[in-house]
């Protein structure tokens, strides 16, 4: 009877879900699988671009974009409201075996294709006349009209907004009884309802069969420069097609935009089975680097059709220079190259082998000139989530490079060649990866490689040449990437120019081998639909690229103080794994040519890379360019606060400061969660010291996902630091959110929403779009 029970429920379920698709066939016809295939036309006066997708952006997109959109509808584009939904999720910690892909516009291409790899409608595909009682968006929608949100502050825990909640994903067939079980779950879900003008274009433009007129046909000065950039990339030369492999196993994540035009258009570059001239013939495997089936890959641009979204947007300019850079570094130079690599596994995942005949400073400077998008890239690219890539690093740390004339391993391309078996990634050995037995294999390579990478310092550096200041890139003094912040919010991450806030706890410097293994092991190898031993074994292998951008960074500091500080980073963390940072495995006995004069080397050597770096710091995100003297000493009063209390803060939040017959000013409020140690897998709660919490306050907006919308009258602003400096229990925070927060319930959530969605896309044209809300919180 214990194994008879369940039975019977399925059976009953799926009895009622064949018993609504009969009346749902006899009502309007069998559905036909292909009828979004190709959109029809929009009647006059009713146009998807200009009217709907605008609307969809600001008050679905803001939930259903990326990889963790519920039940994978994203709205971003029509093709994605054609796809529908399904009840699989993309992230899944338990995953045994690798998932199929389901990525939009690469893995199928047309809504019948998509109902082959089991997704489900959501537009009626059953009666021409579009009839809403069909579609499960109509019913959504509608179901939220009939049943707004409770009007308590704090919604009832009915409401489930963890991220890895079970998602109901209900078909149509079986929308009556989740109508009935979940009342209170229309879309958007866990928000107000639209306004009655809102919610009759959308049924308009629904009961019309949801139209769409196609992208917009590009002008032909854009058309133009898309000739030329894929004249480039598709150059018949070994140097070219060698350069252009290594370009797009780079960039195949860039929304790439033309410097010349006023309004930024963004496109992607692609691998085509057909040249320029031909219509693209999209090739779709799971890595950038995997084998694409024909003889001859053709690189082609093809405009962005999804809407952008500011958790996967790393934009990235072509113009005239940056091609002129690109032939100069990868094309003139006078290099052998017998034959291109091959796309074997053990070659095509390992850039040291398949890249091998590239200069390697060509490569690097390459990485560097964007330095910023490098580290986007493993930072939010194909990860919109997840505590277990991101426990990898601190919650602030500074980002500085090795200068690519002074450091010896650029110079020497031998050693590089020599050490490519050790430097093999994880990653080689795909999607369905096992965990002990690889994870000891590359440990074993890792250990290998830090041991040469010691002999080559020591003997590049063992006489009266000292590793100084020198050592550090500064941008040759034009470009702003040379210094960088790395902010975590628990899940998720950005990255930012300049050097944030007050002096952190750790920083990286990172050179050419490290940077290009980061890439390959989170970026171009990592597979968000690979098997939780894939992913695990990037987790893994993470914490020695991240040890290693340390021991380069200790490397400044005087020899008897790197122990110390490797020890106070490393609290409770065992002999074995310090020894990857600054001992046993990785050690430099040459003290460092900078002359130290203060008791703190590690904040005198910040101070002197600021004033190395001087020219080049991006200034815009700190508080001394708040030009209000007196607001600007309430603000670091407020980033000043320090200890436990921070705890009960949300991780990042959207602060607005009203001021009386002036314009609102906007901050971000990041909590920076002190950690002993963040070198433990699984075990991150036992790692945190509350009393070693930091906050950071910076004008304008960083992070993609705010948890809150705080509103603060300038006359406020010392009574709210001091509530917030006074935290010790949840109710304490309520009553704080009770005076400042614009919580989800609220009637007039959407109107405040517009107004930080404005904002934002005034203070950063280029990078900023559209926020996210599946980390909001319900406090």
């Amino acid at each position: 009877m214990r194994y008879l029970f369940p039975l019977i429920v399925i059976a009953v379920f799926a009895g009622c879900a064949t018993v609504a698709r009969y009346e749902l066939d006899r009502e309007y016809g069998a559905p036909d699988p292909a009828r979004y295939d190709v959109p029809q036309a929009p009647p006059a006066g009713l146009s998807y671009r200009r009217d709907v997708q605008p609307l969809l952006d600001r008050r679905c997109v803001v939930c259903h974009a990326c990889y963790d959109a519920p039940c994978q509808l994203k709205l971003t584009a029509w093709e994605g409201i054609a796809r529908g939904a399904s009840k699989d999720k993309v992230y899944d910690g338990g995953r045994l075996t690798e998932g199929p892909p389901t990525r939009l516009f690469e893995d199928a291409q047309r809504a019948s294709q998509w109902r082959d790899r089991g997704f489900h409608p959501v537009l009626d595909e059953r009666d021409p006349r579009g009839a809403l009682a069909a579609s499960v968006l109509a019913r959504m929608l509608d179901l939220k009209r009939r049943h707004p949100l409770p009007v308590d502050p704090v919604l009832p825990k009915s409401f489930d907004f963890s991220l890895d909640r079970d998602q109901q994903c209900a078909r149509i067939e079986a929308f009556d009884d989740f109508e009935r079980e979940y009342p209170l779950w229309g879309m958007p879900f866990g928000l107000p309802g639209l306004s009655d003008a809102e919610h009759a274009l959308l049924a308009r433009w629904l009961e019309a069969g949801a139209p769409y007129e196609g992208p917009p046909p590009l002008p032909e000065t854009v058309a133009q420069q898309v000739r030329d950039w894929e004249a480039f990339f598709n150059g018949d030369s070994p140097k070219q097609r060698l350069a252009s492999r290594y370009l797009y196993e780079h960039l195949f994540l860039a929304h790439l935009t033309f410097d010349s035009e006023p309004a930024p258009r963004y496109f992607r570059l692609v691998r085509s089975a057909t040249p320029p001239g031909q219509p693209v013939s999209p090739i779709a495997t799971r890595r950038p680097y995997d084998d694409p089936g024909v003889a001859r890959v053709y690189y082609r641009l093809v405009p962005e059709r999804e809407s952008i979204v500011a958790k996967t947007h790393m934009p990235y300019a072509l113009d005239p220079q940056r091609m002129a850079r690109w032939r100069a570094w990868f094309i003139e130079p006078d290099y052998p190259l017998d034959a291109l690599p091959s796309y074997e596994p053990a070659v095509a995942a390992n850039p040291f082998v398949a890249f091998r005949a590239l200069p390697v400073k060509a490569r690097y400077r390459f990485l560097l000139d964007e330095a910023q998008f490098t580290i986007m890239n493993f930072i939010k690219g194909p990860v919109c989530r997840g505590q277990l890539a991101l426990d990898v690093i601190e919650d602030r740390f500074w980002v500085f490079f090795a200068d690519p004339e002074r450091d010896p391993l650029n110079a020497d391309p031998d050693f590089l060649a020599r050490e490519s078996g050790n430097l093999r990634l994880p990653t080689e050995a795909g999607s369905d990866a096992g965990i002990l037995r690889p994870w000891l294999d590359y440990s074993r390579l890792e250990t290998r490689y830090l041991q040469a990478k010691t002999a080559f310092l020591q003997r590049q550096f063992g006489g009266p040449k000292r590793i100084g200041l020198d050592f550090v890139w500064d941008g040759e003094r034009r470009n702003p990437n040379a210094a960088l912040t790395v902010f975590r919010h628990f899940d998720s991450a950005s990255v930012v120019q300049g050097l944030v806030g007050e002096p952190p706890k750790t920083a990286w410097v990172i050179g050419y081998p490290l940077i290009e293994r980061i890439h390959y092991l989170l970026v171009a190898g990592f597979d968000v639909f690979g098997s939780a031993g894939h992913q695990l074994n990037a987790r893994l292998y993470m914490d020695f690229l991240r040890m290693e951008g340390e021991f380069n960074f200790l490397t400044l500091l005087p020899q008897d103080e790197r122990t110390r500080l490797r020890d106070y980073w490393y609290r409770g963390a065992k002999q074995e794994v310090k020894d990857y940072v600054y001992g046993r495995k990785a050690y430099f006995d040459q003290d460092t040519g900078i002359a130290y004069r203060s008791a703190e080397p590690q904040r005198e050597l910040y101070g002197l890379l600021r004033e190395r770096l001087a020219p080049v710091l991006n200034a815009r995100l700190d508080l001394a360019s708040v030009e209000d003297a007196a607001l600007r000493r309430e603000l670091q009063a407020l980033a000043g606060l320090r200890g436990a209390s921070l705890a009960w803060l949300p991780e990042a939040a959207a602060l607005r400061v009203d001021q009386p017959g002036r314009p609102a000013r906007w901050f971000t409020l990041l909590r920076n969660t002190g950690h002993s140690n963040v070198s433990h897998v699984f075990t991150e709660g036992q790692e945190i010291l509350p009393g070693e919490n930091t906050l950071t306050l910076v004008p304008g907006f960083v992070g993609a996902y705010p948890n809150a919308l705080y509103v603060v009258q300038r006359d406020g602003l010392a009574g709210f630091t001091a509530a917030v400096g006074a935290l010790s229990s949840e109710a304490d925070y309520r009553a704080l959110a009770d005076r400042h927060a614009v919580r989800r319930s609220r009637p007039d959530f959407w109107a405040h929403s517009d107004a930080l969605q404005d904002a934002y896309a005034d203070w950063s044209p280029m990078e900023a779009d559209l926020l996210d809300y599946n980390r909001l919180e319900n406090r």
